[in-house]
């Protein structure tokens, strides 16, 4: 391997952002922030490194494995590298924004690490942002997040995308009802959480039933709020379903065209959550676009949220042709440029006399050049 070829190679999961990507990561970010910034989220910029018994406190025990560690230098203390944004914010809001009032609106964008990936996220740098709002836990605020989510896409011309809602805590409350013991509980959690009803018909009754019932309903909202209304639910998760069905309307008059689905047996990526919540996806798009929830912070305030991913975006967002980078000849006025870029043009300016200005436009990949005439597009 010659010395090119070895700098040029990086760790399995991480790759550099070329042009235009990076410009387009940016451009979403920017536009993320500006929705979030306009439905009053305060943005807030944790470190990239900390203490690591902060970022594995509470929620953050279940990324401890993911989580590369450095020792300061400094204190001698070890230090980690964040794998999740939110669990900074949750830092945040209990310390140095405790007296804030409540409820707590703040919004983030940055990067993460992780020390491996996953088969649907093999990378092991990527961007998020997001919002939380803390000290709110109620339906409003569900429908709330729920709607800004959506609203966020929408800005970014996103067309094909459904907002999966989950109680992530539903089984288990079930089981607790029913006086299932632990062992079965779990178990009973994951076979429907892996869709697999051949294990639940080896539970017994009523658990059996009411399983196979929640795997039965996910799907549309109307249909899946219909089905889990006709199960045979203990008290507490009536009580839980009825909230779901009273959000599901709450979203239905507000965005009538929003596709929302329900799976109420989900909960992979939603251990720490608390209550409701929901995943984002794009349709055709690898990976999940978002995902949020309801949590309790380490004081036991409540709190909802949820992250955007956005390499996901990425692949989300419609191509355009960018067309609008414009060369300007070697010797031109600065304050042409300006004007031009006023105009709302890339402009790309030359360094040397050229011999051919379209040539040199088309070389440096510009779609139009700064003629004599005006602006030229390229043929």
């Amino acid at each position: 391997m010659n010395d090119y070829s070895e700098k040029g190679l990086l760790p399995t999961g991480l790759a550099d952002m070329l042009p235009p990507a990076a410009q387009q990561e940016a451009r979403i970010s920017r536009i993320l922030m500006q929705v979030f910034a306009a439905n009053g989220y305060q943005q807030v910029k944790p470190p990239l490194i900390e203490f690591e018994e902060h970022l594995l406190e509470g929620a953050g025990v279940a990324m401890a494995s993911k989580m590369f560690r450095v020792m300061d230098p400094i204190s001698h203390r070890m230090m980690g590298l964040r794998t999740d944004i939110t669990l900074q914010i949750a830092r945040i809001a209990t310390t140095r924004m405790k007296q804030d009032p409540r409820p707590l609106r703040l919004s983030y964008a940055g990067q993460v690490l992780r020390v491996h990936g996953t088969q649907l996220r093999p990378e092991r740098q990527f961007a998020q942002a997001g919002v939380e709002l803390i000290g709110a836990a109620s339906g409003a605020a569900d429908a709330e997040l729920v709607l800004l989510a959506a609203e966020a896409l929408d800005a970014l011309e996103i067309k094909e995308y459904s907002i999966d809602l989950t109680l992530p805590t539903l089984v288990p409350l079930i089981c607790e009802e029913l006086g299932v013991d632990a062992e079965t509980a779990v178990s009973a959690r994951e076979a429907l959480d892996h869709k697999d009803a051949a294990r639940l018909d080896e539970y017994d009754a009523p658990l059996s039933m009411i399983l196979k019932g929640l795997l039965k309903a996910a799907g549309p909202a109307p249909r899946a709020i219909k089905e889990l209304q006709a199960l045979d639910l203990p008290e507490g998760a009536r009580a839980r379903i009825a909230g779901l069905e009273k959000l599901a309307v709450q979203l239905a008059e507000a965005a009538p065209d929003l596709d929302l689905t329900i799976d109420p047996g989900e909960y992979r990526g939603f251990e720490y959550q608390t209550g409701l919540s929901f995943t984002v996806f794009g349709r055709g798009v690898r990976g999940e676009l978002g995902r949020g929830g309801r949590y309790q912070l380490m004081d036991g305030e409540e709190a909802s949220g949820f992250t955007l991913f956005l390499d996901s975006l990425m692949r989300a967002v419609p191509r355009k042709a960018q067309d609008n980078r414009l060369y300007i000849p070697f010797g031109t006025a600065r304050s042409r440029g300006r004007e031009m870029r006023d105009a709302g043009w890339i402009t790309v300016a030359g360094l040397k006399a050229e011999t051919d200005i379209a040539a040199e436009a088309k070389r440096l990949h510009c779609g139009h050049f700064l003629g004599a005439n005006g602006v030229e597009k390229l043929s």
